[in-house]
This record gives C-alpha cells, sequence and structure tokens, in this order.
C-alpha cells in the first residue's frame, strides 16, 4: 500500500512517520545527504530501540581518487566537518546532549555511517529508506525528508511510503549498491571522538588557563592546541611533536627557560613544533617573541602559523612590517624593526649577518625577548674550525657572535637545525654556548666557565661519544657531574635512564638544592657523608651518567625518521611514525644518462672553458664552475647562460649582464661578478660561441626531457607512470623548471602542470598556455588532488608539503646537497599518503655529478647517518671535481668525521601523552586573536 505525507498535510512529519515506525523496529537502511551531527534529532531515541542496527549513507566532498588511501579520505571528511564549524553550530545544552547521543549511538555499533563520494552518485536527492519489523515485515519510503528538528519546522517536506514487498526489494536494491560500493569509506574515527568531545566542550578566558597553566602544563597545551587548524583540517601533532612543545613550554615556564636545540630530522616537522611553542609563549608572557631564519623560509613560517595554528604574524621585509590575513598580504608599518604591530615578529637572519643597524637594534629592545626562535641554526658556527677546540677559543662568525649577545636578552631561545654538525663535533658545543649565553650565563645548560664541559670541550665530546672516558682521581665522578648537575625534571628515555633521573632527583634532595641551582663546589664533596658519595657512584656508573645525562643529551632534542618508524610507542603497540619506503632511481651507472653526440661535444666544451676560466680567473668557485652547473641542468639553461657570458665579454652589453643567469635562488650564492671574469680572453670566447652554436643546433633533442617523458608515462621499474601518482620535478634554475613545465603541459595533453618558483614566477601551464598563480593556490590545489604534476625550483624545496605526491623527479642535482636532502623532504614527511616514495636522480655518466656521485657513493649512506643530512660543506668536492682537482676533492672528503659522536643522546624518548585532540576545554578564539594582534 502507497501512502503520501507531507508537512502541510501532517504537520510534525517526524513524530507521524519516522519515530512511529522506528519505535521497536529490527533494522533500518537509510540513504541520506550529507552528514551533520543533528539528522538523528528526530528519530535518536527511536534509533536506541532498535533490535538490530541502522545503516546510514552520506554524501561527501571525499574524491573517488581519495577513497583509495584511508588517510586522504578520513581527512578530507576531517576537513569538511571543521568547514561545518560545528563548535560554533551546537552550544547549547540541548544540541550538546544530542551529540553526546549520537557519540553513544556510532560507539556502540547501534549507528553505522559510511560516506560515498559526490562525483560517485549525487544522493541529496535520492533519499530513500527501509525499515524492518520484528515480525518480519518491512516498509520503504522515498521523498525529501530530512531527520533534524530544523527541517520539519522550517522547510516543506514529502515522504511516498510503500510497504509492497516489490517496493521494499527496490529500494533495498538501491541501498545495497552504494552501501557497497568500494568506494563508500566509514565516517572518520575522528568525527565519531568529535562528537563527544563537542558535547563536553567548555570555553575558558586566557586569564584562568594562564592561572592553571604551571600546576597542569599538559592540560594547558592541549587545551590551547585542541581546536586548532592542524587538529582539525590537518594530520594533527604526532607524538614526537607534542614531547618537544609541552617540554619547551614546560621549560619557558621555570626560572631558567628554555634552552634547546631541535634537530629533529628533514620532514619530521620542526616548523611546526616551534610555531606551537611560540604562539603558546606569545599568549602567556606580555614580552614579544622573535623569529630568526633565512630569507628563503620567511614567507613559510607566516604561512605556517596562519594555516596550522591560526596565528597571525608580522614578517620584516627590511623597510617595514608584512602581515597576513585570510590569505592576503598587506603592509602594516610604521617602518621600524622595533615597532612589530603583531605579538609574534619573522626577521631574516641576513638582515643581522650582512651589516647595518638591525642587529643593534634588536640587541638593544628595552625589555628583551621572551623567546627567540633561530631556524637552521647550524649557519652559527666558529670560524677557526681547523684549530684544535680544546687550545683554542671559538673565534664565532657574525650569527654565532649575535646569538651569544642576544641570549642573555631572552627569557628563552630555541634552535632549530637537521645538521647540528656539519664538519666537527665541536659545532654542536657552539650551538650549546649560543643557548647558555656569555659568561655561560644559563648554568643548568654547560655549567659555569670551570665546567670539565666547558674547559676542554673536544675532550668532553670525547667522552659523549664513547672515545674516551673521563679521567682523574676518587673525585673524578663529583668533578663532570657537579657542573652543571642536572635539572630534577631531566629524564632520558629507557627505563633504566628514568631511574637515574630519580636517582638524580634524590640526590639533589639530599643535598638541599634549590631548583635553580646548577653549580656545586669543589668543597662541598669532602663535607658529604658516606651515603651521598654512594648515591654519586651509583649514579655514575649504574645510570651511565656521561653517556645519557651528559649536557649534549639535556640539551639537544633529536629524534629520527628511522627511529620513530621502529620504536614502538607502548600505548598505541604501533611505532610512532608510519614507514615511509624511499626507493631511489638513477644511481647505477646503467640508468644514468649517456653523453653522447652533439651534447657529448657541448659537454666537453663547457668544460674546457670552465678550466680555463679557472687558470687565471680571482673569482670564486661558484662563478668557475656555473656554466657546467647550468649545462647539466638542462640544454636551455646552459645555452642561456653562454649567451650571458659572451654579454660580459661585449662592451656594450657589460654594463646590462652583472648578475649570474637566473638560478631562482634567495640566499647567500655569490652574485657579483669580478672584472676577470667579464673580461673573457679570446679563447674563452670562442669556446662559449661554439657551445652556443653546438646548443642552439639540437633545442627540441634535450637527453634529460626525453628522458622525463618516458618516467612519467611508463615509470622506472615497471609499475606505471608517474604521472598517474602525482610528481613533483625539481630543478635549481628557474629557466629549467619553466621550459619542462611548458613541454610537459604540450606532451600531456588536458593536464595542467604547475610551476613553483620563487617571487611572482608561479603559475599553471595548459596547453603551452601560461597562466599565472598565487603559491598559495597552488599549494591547495596539490593538497586536494586537483594538480598532480608540478614542476619546482629549490624555492618549492623550503616550505612546500607535498604528502599528496607520490614521486619526484630530480632534473638535475644540486651542487650544495642539503638541497637535495630538502626535496626529498617535501614528499617524505609526516602525512604521505603512500608507503612507498620514489626518486629519480638524473645524471650524465661522465659529468660532475656523475664523478662527484661515484667519489662518494661508498660514503653517502653513512654521511646521512652522521648528521641526518647531507652537510653544506659538501659543496666544496663538487667544485673541486668541475675544476679537475681530485686530490682537492679527496680531502675533502677525508675531513668528514666517520662516527657519530651522538649515536645515543640524539634519539630521545617520547613520554605517554595524553590525546589533546580530545580535549574538551578550550580557549576563546576571539580573545586569543585579540591577544596575538597585540603589538610589541
Amino acid at each position: 500500500m502507497i501512502r503520501r505525507y507531507s508537512s502541510r498535510r501532517d504537520g510534525a512529519l517526524g513524530a507521524s512517520f519516522l519515530a512511529q515506525r522506528l519505535t521497536g523496529a529490527a533494522s533500518y537502511d537509510r540513504l541520506a545527504g550529507y552528514f551533520c551531527s543533528s539528522m538523528l534529532e528526530v528519530a535518536g531515541e527511536a534509533m536506541e530501540s532498535l533490535a538490530g542496527k541502522a545503516r546510514i549513507l552520506c554524501n561527501s566532498g571525499v574524491s573517488a581518487e581519495d577513497v583509495k588511501v584511508a588517510t586522504l579520505a578520513d581527512n578530507k571528511q576531517k576537513v569538511e566537518w571543521a568547514d561545518f564549524k560545528p563548535e560554533e553550530k551546537y552550544s547549547s545544552p540541548e544540541s550538546c546532549a544530542r551529540l553526546l547521543k549520537l557519540h553513544a549511538l556510532l560507539s556502540s555499533g547501534k549507528v553505522e555511517i559510511r560516506v560515498l563520494p559526490d562525483e560517485v552518485y549525487g544522493l541529496m536527492h535520492g533519499k530513500a529508506g527501509v525499515i524492518r519489523r520484528a515480525d518480519g515485515s518491512a516498509t520503504s519510503f522515498v521523498g525529501s525528508m530530512n531527520e533534524t528538528k530544523s527541517a520539519f519546522a522550517l522547510n516543506y517536506e514529502i515522504v511516498w511510503e510503500d510497504d509492497g514487498a516489490d517496493a521494499v526489494a527496490w529500494t533495498q536494491s538501491e541501498f545495497d549498491r552504494f552501501w557497497n560500493d568500494p568506494r563508500a569509506v566509514p565516517l572518520a574515527q575522528f568525527i565519531v571522538k568529535d562528537l563527544e568531545r563537542l558535547g563536553r566542550r567548555r570555553v575558558v578566558p586566557v586569564e584562568d588557563w594562564r592561572k592553571t597553566a604551571g600546576g597542569k602544563p599538559e592540560e594547558a597545551v592541549a587545551t590551547a592546541i585542541a581546536e586548532e587548524p592542524v587538529v582539525r583540517r590537518e594530520y594533527g601533532l604526532w607524538d614526537h611533536q607534542k614531547a618537544f612543545v609541552l617540554r619547551a613550554f614546560q621549560e619557558h615556564a621555570s626560572a631558567e627557560g628554555a634552552r634547546l636545540v631541535l634537530a629533529d630530522m628533514v620532514g619530521l616537522g620542526k616548523t611546526l613544533q616551534l610555531a606551537a611553542v611560540a604562539k603558546l609563549v606569545a599568549m602567556t608572557d606580555g614580552k614579544p617573541v622573535l623569529i630568526l631564519c633565512p630569507k628563503t623560509l620567511l614567507q613559510q613560517w607566516q604561512d605556517e602559523f596562519l594555516e596550522k595554528l591560526d596565528c597571525p604574524t608580522a614578517l620584516w621585509t627590511g623597510r617595514n612590517w608584512r602581515c597576513k590575513i585570510d590569505g592576503e598580504t598587506f603592509e602594516e608599518g610604521p617602518d621600524d624593526i622595533l615597532a612589530c604591530p603583531r605579538r609574534i615578529g619573522i626577521v631574516s637572519q641576513g638582515l643581522v649577518t650582512r651589516g647595518g643597524d638591525t642587529a643593534a637594534k634588536l640587541l638593544e629592545r628595552s625589555g628583551g625577548w621572551s623567546l627567540v626562535i633561530v631556524d637552521e641554526a647550524h649557519r652559527a658556527r666558529r670560524q677557526n674550525l681547523q684549530k684544535d677546540p680544546d687550545t683554542n677559543r671559538a673565534q664565532p662568525n657574525k650569527l654565532l657572535r649575535f646569538l651569544w649577545e642576544l641570549s642573555r636578552r631572552t627569557h628563552s631561545i630555541l634552535l632549530a637545525t637537521a645538521t647540528p654538525v656539519q664538519l666537527h663535533p665541536i659545532e654542536a658545543y657552539d650551538l650549546l654556548t649560543a643557548l647558555s649565553g656569555p659568561g655561560f650565563a644559563a648554568q643548568h645548560v654547560l655549567g659555569d666557565e670551570h665546567s670539565r664541559w666547558n674547559a676542554r670541550p673536544a675532550t668532553a665530546l670525547s667522552w659523549v661519544a664513547g672515545e674516551a672516558s673521563p679521567s682523574g682521581g676518587e673525585d673524578t665522578p663529583w668533578q663532570v657531574m657537579r657542573n652543571p648537575m642536572p635539572a630534577p625534571e631531566i629524564h632520558g628515555t629507557e627505563a633504566e635512564w628514568t631511574n637515574g633521573a630519580q636517582d638524580i632527583d634524590r640526590f639533589r634532595k639530599h643535598l638541599r638544592m634549590r631548583p635553580d641551582a646548577f653549580v656545586l663546589s669543589q668543597a662541598e664533596y669532602d663535607r658529604y657523608p658516606q651515603p651521598e658519595k654512594d648515591l654519586l657512584r651509583r649514579i655514575w656508573a649504574t645510570d651511565h651518567f656521561v653517556a645519557h645525562q651528559n649536557p649534549y643529551v639535556r640539551s639537544i632534542v633529536r629524534r629520527t625518521r628511522d627511529w620513530l618508524e621502529t620504536t614502538v610507542n607502548p600505548v598505541t603497540g604501533l611505532p610512532y611514525l608510519q614507514r615511509i619506503e624511499v626507493v631511489l632511481h638513477g644511481e647505477t651507472p646503467e640508468e644514468s644518462l649517456p653523453l653522447q653526440g652533439y651534447f657529448a661535444d657541448a659537454y666537453r666544451t663547457a668544460e674546457e672553458f670552465c678550466k680555463l676560466l679557472s687558470s687565471r680567473a680571482t673569482a670564486g668557485g661558484f662563478l668557475k664552475t656555473m656554466l657546467l652547473k647550468r649545462i647539466g641542468s638542462t640544454m636551455l639553461a646552459g645555452e642561456a647562460t653562454a649567451r650571458k657570458m659572451l654579454a660580459w665579454a661585449e662592451p656594450e652589453g657589460a654594463a646590462s649582464a652583472t648578475e649570474p643567469p637566473d638560478d631562482d635562488e634567495e640566499d647567500d650564492d655569490e652574485t657579483d661578478v669580478s672584472e676577470d671574469v667579464r673580461d673573457l680572453t679570446s679563447a674563452e670566447t670562442d669556446l662559449l660561441r661554439r657551445l652556443v652554436a653546438l646548443l642552439e643546433q639540437n633545442r627540441d633533442e634535450d637527453p634529460k626531457y626525453r628522458r622525463i617523458v618516458e618516467i612519467l608515462r611508463d615509470g622506472a621499474d615497471g609499475e606505471g607512470g608517474w604521472a598517474s601518482r602525482g610528481c613533483i620535478l625539481f630543478s635549481q634554475y628557474f629557466d629549467s623548471a619553466r621550459a619542462v613545465a611548458e613541454r610537459l603541459s604540450l606532451d600531456f595533453p588536458g593536464v595542467a602542470v604547475g610551476l613553483y618558483a620563487g617571487g611572482a614566477k608561479s603559475g599553471v601551464f595548459r596547453g603551452g598556455v601560461f597562466a599565472p598563480q598565487e603559491k598559495d593556490k597552488i599549494k591547495t590545489d596539490v593538497k586536494n588532488g586537483a594538480l598532480t604534476l608540478l614542476v619546482g625550483t629549490d624555492a618549492a624545496s623550503e616550505g612546500l608539503n607535498l604528502q599528496r605526491l607520490g614521486t619526484l623527479i630530480n632534473i638535475d642535482l644540486p651542487w650544495n646537497p642539503t638541497r637535495l636532502e630538502q626535496r626529498k623532504g617535501r614528499i617524505q614527511r609526516i602525512g604521505q599518503v603512500s608507503p612507498k616514495v620514489d626518486i629519480y636522480n638524473l645524471r650524465y655518466r661522465g659529468s660532475v655529478e656523475d664523478r662527484v656521485h661515484e667519489r662518494l657513493s661508498d660514503r653517502l649512506e653513512e654521511i646521512r647517518n652522521i648528521f641526518g643530512q647531507i652537510p653544506d660543506t659538501l659543496d666544496d668536492v663538487w667544485i673541486h671535481e668541475a675544476l679537475g682537482e681530485k686530490e682537492a676533492a679527496e680531502a675533502a672528503i677525508r675531513k668528514l668525521p666517520r662516527k657519530n659522536p651522538f649515536a645515543a643522546a640524539y634519539e630521545t624518548g617520547i613520554p605517554p601523552l595524553d590525546d589533546w585532540e580530545a580535549c574538551a576545554t578550550v580557549l576563546d578564539r576571539a580573545e586569543m586573536q585579540s591577544i596575538l594582534r597585540q603589538p610589541w
């Protein structure tokens, strides 16, 4: 029998139809619209009485491609849920009670919800359901009915009910078709858990939060983090990130402040961890927060604050302050570096080290700083690295000297670097001196100037490395431990280390040491009774003090990807981090591209030019080898460089060509062209003309480009073309990147090819036609899967998260090796959706890149294990090799240490942590924004 219902005729349609039929029913299958927490508002109580379960299928913006990867599908649902802003819509006691009821239904299994991508079929208008009774009978219905109170109160709804067997079977078959579709995925567990959190949600004023932060620091951090975009829209904070944020926040609240080096490997989210600490501190203290980073990372920092933490900041351009709101950038005066219009200011390191009054102004700021964060801190180093560090005090470079002075003007200082050691372990010591400040004022870091850790730092580092042991008399343990004595709250990573921390705490209590005391005198040892001396020896021997409680362990926080991927979280029983396998291609001689034909002739001509130039010019290695670097990238880049160098030789062109070719670098590369390089000899000019002619005649026959197309179409290992998996192609040169992107858009019809570069050069190619586009839009399109083929310069290798892409092609191999690691870090990072990423390194057989690769092949993995990534200083090897200086290249390699001096110290343990995402107590967002927008 068919029955018809409408809101106009039947009034409370939910009560008159749905609730009546669900009460005591056996099961309920429902094709619904979009999921929202009020969809069961009317029928919720009736569903509780179901003998079986309710199965509900909803729409979602999740794409069919997303559902192939569970993490993508879950995260897309999270974003939809966050965009719905449930915390604003469900704040009344009635709605909170409904949320808790829905959570209970979903958790108990009484209700199961699946989500189907819109692109499969739009279900918004295809609403239907089947209700089966305990006696075996059933009824079906179709119509526009929504199970929300607002729908029944405001909307016109109609329902046609039909309990005929044919009608029930027909409706059931429609439901089953979509319910069993392989693209239908479960409702994200984040949403299920969030229903309970929202049901208990309570907003507290910032002032009340500040009062309780000291006593319950983890609860305070969770309160501030629970509704940040990184939790609501991204993958959340991982346990190793939470551990650092919590520790830094706790130590900032102490009298000594937080003084730490964060040395996590590339791709483990250092910027996010430090930004989270900065925001917490900015909301706690009245003093400002200063971020110092390389120029190329300025925008990344500002974007990370805004996109992940909804935190407004100001960026100093060198002339004025630049702010960003809702993706729009605007200038905000005044033009005074000490008049920052936001609580957190971001400043380029280059302005500190290149002269001018920037450094002086920052040091002279009245009242100092609450927190200073220094990114890429390994740039702060001594200049006399080759001298014996035990007998020669450090001669600091400009950045290290500045940090020594800045350290005593800030309460907390955090240094970040993936490579705390570049060439010598003493560089780690220099970073700790930046933490301790002039005169070792912060004594809890390294002790005072008489500390054994300071008196002979290289010798002390050999203890940490296990290469030697402290020598002396019976009081040697006392001499080493007393200065500095560890703080009572320090904990290690293994059970025995925790016991050691407990022993140190006990020892400090025996001596009645104040929490802020860290240096004990030599004379005190003689006064101690035997039990204290016995405890001291126990800490020294049983707890392995030198290995596990030394100043480097306490001040350097480093987690390696391998350690996180293999160490099991005792709470979850799973590794702390999802393993991402990296498969390298192009590593064998067979996979390198042959140097043959016209291109072999062109390359040898470029080599001959560089050797001639090197034999007479005084310019640095960068300029002497620039032509080889560029021709090793693409033919186009090589030709452009040769033409520009020819222009240097022409009197009318010299004035307009005093800069090297555009390499899209925005950092510290040499840019001044010396007179002897511009004043080319006739032999050098002839070689350049020959090179231009060779490359001009063969522009369309670039061997690298042909190989790129093969990889994108067919793959490198029989697993299919890389274009279908999403690919980023990197070049250090803008002209190479642009040319490759343009050609790819022609060879892959219908595929948009993104170009991501420095300045305002970014955009998208379609069919060879370029359309400028903001970098933020490109990042969003990559994240959403709308853009799967991207060509980037090294401006894209810093600050661009490409977890959606599964493959990477290096068009060229940068001679600054850190760039190569940074490129890899764009896809091998937290949130990568694939368990395996493929990387292809293109190089020509017999080229400089090939020769350096062969020379380093037996050391590269060892070097990575020592440093966490390849150190910047290896770029000297490339220059020596390009100039034919083989002995100098070998000497540069031999300088590198062959052992990691901090193997145990680096892998910092992770304490058990609460589920911050489930925290129901949150801060008032408007009040937070008001505080963060306050000027210095």
